[in-house]
């Protein structure tokens, strides 16, 4: 990893991603879906991942009337979702695309924020199998088709409670510590070996329902827009970050 990389002071030329395949997860809302817009909107091709059809449906539509090149759409729930179900999406973008260049998980479940002596057992199993478990099993059978590409980015999303413990994040916490963990371990399983490589980026504080539902009384109006933090993802999933692997970036400050 060039410890000198900062993605943050990266600015995307128009067609920085022109001809480049990239699939989000959480792509129906707040952050996956602004750097889809982003990302398409840089001429990549998306393969739109959620649970949500009709919010899928809507960011395909608008990415059309948009000009961009023409998106796809995968309706996986993480949470439900069993084998035949990552086969089915990795054997459907084989098909069309033949190759893969960039995979952002981004979906996520906050849990709750409560201490861990009373922390709810069946919530903490919801939220490591969301936000970690999924992740793994979702790049363990994409990566044959990773492997095609010929500089492909894979970037987990993590939070600043995921390098630093904080009292009452619980399983949210510990998912994303989890993260950085296994972003390290495959970032150091594929150098030298293959064109794939493995971040981590941390979106900071941003005005999404997740957050809402962690700081409800915060003002909304003093949180960035989803909008607002992309550059950082463009450059982490696109060529400006070419042989930068094994790291932990931030999306803001």
């Amino acid at each position: 990893m060039n410890a000198a990389f900062d993605p943050r002071t990266h600015v995307a030329g128009p067609a920085e991603l022109e001809g480049r395949i990239i699939a989000i997860t959480g792509a129906s809302s707040g952050i996956g879906r602004a750097v889809a817009l982003q990302c398409a909107a840089h001429r990549a091709q998306v393969i739109l991942i959620g649970r949500n059809a009709a919010k899928l449906e809507a960011l395909h539509a608008e990415i059309a009337a948009a000009g961009s090149p023409e998106a796809s759409i995968a309706v996986l729930d993480l949470e439900k979702a069993v084998a035949r179900d990552y086969d089915q999406v990795a054997d459907a973008l084989v098909e069309r695309y033949g190759r893969l260049d960039g995979l952002l998980h981004n979906a996520g479940l906050l849990g709750t924020l409560t201490p861990i002596e009373f922390y709810d057992v069946p919530t903490w199993c919801r939220v490591m199998h969301v936000n970690v478990t999924a992740a793994f099993a979702l790049t363990q059978v994409l990566l044959p088709v990773l492997k095609k590409s010929e500089d492909a980015s894979v970037l987990f999303t993590s939070s600043s409670v995921g390098r630093t413990g904080r009292a009452y994040w619980g399983a949210y916490a510990a998912s994303k510590f989890a993260l950085e963990g296994l972003s390290q371990v495959l970032a150091a399983e594929l150098e030298n070996v293959s064109h794939v490589r493995v971040n981590v980026i941390n979106p900071g504080r941003t005005r999404t329902a997740m957050r809402r539902q962690a700081y409800p009384a915060e003002d909304l109006a003093s949180v960035p827009e989803p909008s607002s933090i992309t550059g950082a993802y463009l450059a982490l999933l696109g060529p400006a970050s070419r042989g930068i692997t094994g790291g932990s970036f931030d999306a803001q400050g």
